[in-house]
């Protein structure tokens, strides 16, 4: 397991907006992150109704961003390239608050191509084995 401290500075994502915990396994091609982030009183995506499940797309943005970091890092660059989250497709909610579920989300994402210009990943979000959340995210490397 990877702890935030390993991998946060490699990433945009910071103080309270830096929403994953640890990385729990990782290879070429996928992440498995974990956080307890969203049941936090002082989570910024946080509504006086609590965390939608919309936000959770956020969650597999930034498992992205943390696995192109590690890539990077493992072909010896410092920082990966910074990327924008361009457009969102096929996403699924299957609940509509989630800070109220006790205990770690796990977050996974699957790179389905990644180039010099962008990326395209699969994302779902999971409570105790329950999907909350899925989709595709594209991100482009704007600097390229």
């Amino acid at each position: 397991m990877l702890p935030k401290t390993d991998w946060a500075a490699l990433i945009p994502h910071a103080g309270a907006m830096c929403l994953l915990d640890a990385v729990v396994a990782w290879d070429e091609h996928t992440i498995h992150a974990v956080t307890e982030g969203h049941a936090r009183a002082d989570n910024p995506l946080r509504g006086t109704q609590g965390l939608h499940a919309v936000h959770l797309a956020e969650y597999g943005a930034q498992a992205m961003a943390v696995h192109g970091a590690l890539l990077a890092r493992a072909a010896g660059a410092k920082t990966a390239k910074p990327g924008r989250l361009v457009s969102l497709r096929d996403v699924q909610l299957l609940a509509e608050y989630v800070d109220t579920c006790d205990g770690r989300l796990d977050v996974h994402a699957q790179c389905l191509q990644a180039g010099e210009a962008s990326a395209q990943y699969l994302f779902r979000v999971e409570h105790r084995g329950r999907l909350l959340a899925s989709g595709r995210a594209a991100v482009i490397h704007p600097d390229s």
